[in-house]
């Protein structure tokens, strides 16, 4: 089962994106809706809410008045806060409860307001975010939904940031244009990355590996950002450190476009506890890649774990490796080698342009230089 993560700011365009998803065969699970159904007449979610804000929030029939409420809760941090500690852990739970009963074949799409200040994006494979300008925003709250200017600005300045939905987003749906230009660009990401992205997870197959170097992409650094923290998310206390490593890892070096991550771990018991947690993350097993090559002068081979993404649009490697194994080590100082020695990154490039043996030869011919490197530096992995 693939999870989605859908979110946006108030007024972008997240619900054109939902509907046009569901048209495609999506399930959608909205927090909106579920927001809505915790606090109906009854639930111990309207009572938290009276008990926290007062009788004044309801209205004459017991239900909640909304603006009431708004004008009390979106006034300050503080209050918001109040607010969001009191709805957030029921709507989690009501959309756990959803999620439960859905078919294993079934892509969910959950719509989430507020995915971003909820901190839950590692929580998915996959994150979109619809963006649309604050000032567009603002005049369809104003002229679409009838809000005030004053009430229309708060709900915007009280939402997440568009760096803040930057850092998290796997994909920026941008609504600039008109509806329908959205929703064209939304079958697109469907069928183009969501849907083979299922298929691939549900038969448990890696996405194919990309085969040429591509000049050096800033934005593999906040690629493997949301990466790390997915896998963070997935692994918890398992996870001794999690670190981009390889290639993409190295500031200006041309590399294939896949993002290389060690997970370190006690050992690989461990490792192998991971496996049913990183596939539905999105990183289904590699089951013949079981151990590491040679490494540093030894003669015996170093067991790992092998995990790689379903997902077409960001091909990702995930290595496990055991704390203070040869392999594990060099895959840190390997990066703090070759970023605070540039002059070395012209001779390693020209290795890998020239094949897969070539590279090879060249790493094992570096493992000594790194080591001395390390040596002289004083150098030890940042935590």
């Amino acid at each position: 089962m693939l999870r989605i993560g859908l979110t946006g700011g108030i007024g972008a365009g997240k619900s054109t994106v939902s509907r046009t998803f569901a048209e495609c065969g999506g399930v959608i699970v909205d927090g909106d809706v579920i927001a809505r159904e915790v606090v109906e007449p009854g639930t111990e979610g309207l009572a938290a809410l009276v008990d926290e804000f007062g009788h004044e929030i309801l209205l004459p029939d017991g239900a909640l008045n909304r603006p009431a409420l708004a004008a009390k809760a979106f006034v300050d941090e503080q209050q918001r806060t109040r607010l969001n500690a009191i709805v957030h852990p029921l709507v989690a739970r009501r959309r756990a409860e959803i999620v439960a009963a859905v078919a294993e074949d079934q892509v969910i799409v959950e719509d989430i307001p507020l995915l971003v200040e909820s901190g839950m994006a590692p929580l998915f494979p996959l994150v979109a975010v619809v963006h649309a300008d604050a000032d567009v925003r603002l005049d369809r709250l104003l002229h679409r939904r009838g809000m005030t200017e004053a009430d229309a600005r708060a709900r915007i300045a009280a939402q997440a940031t568009d760096d803040q939905r930057r850092a998290v987003a796997d994909v920026w749906l941008d609504n600039s244009g008109t509806e329908g230009d959205l929703v064209e660009r939304a079958r697109e990401l469907w069928f183009q990355r969501i849907l083979p992205f299922a298929h691939n997870l549900a038969a448990g197959t890696p996405t194919p590996d990309p085969d040429s170097l591509v000049p050096a992409d800033p934005e593999w650094a906040g690629q493997a950002a949301r990466i790390a923290a997915r896998l963070r998310t997935t692994c918890g206390h398992r996870a001794l450190r999690v670190d981009h490593i390889g290639s993409t890892a190295v500031p200006g070096l041309d590399a294939r476009d896949i993002i290389d991550m060690q997970v370190t771990v006690a050992s690989v018991d461990v490792a192998d506890e991971l496996a049913g947690d990183l596939r539905r993350a999105g990183y289904p097993n590699v089951a013949h890649i079981t151990a590491d090559p040679a490494h540093g002068g030894s003669e015996s081979l170093h067991p790992k774990r092998f995990h790689a993404s379903a997902d077409p649009g960001r091909p990702t490697h995930i290595h496990i490796r055991p704390a203070g194994t040869a392999p594990q080590q060099f895959a840190l100082l390997f990066v703090d080698w070759l970023t605070s020695n540039p002059g070395l990154r012209p001779d390693y490039l020209a290795a890998k342009r020239s094949g897969p043996q070539s590279a090879a030869r060249w790493l094992g011919e570096a493992y000594p230089r790194a080591r001395s490197w390390a040596e002289s530096t004083g150098w030890s992995p940042v935590n």
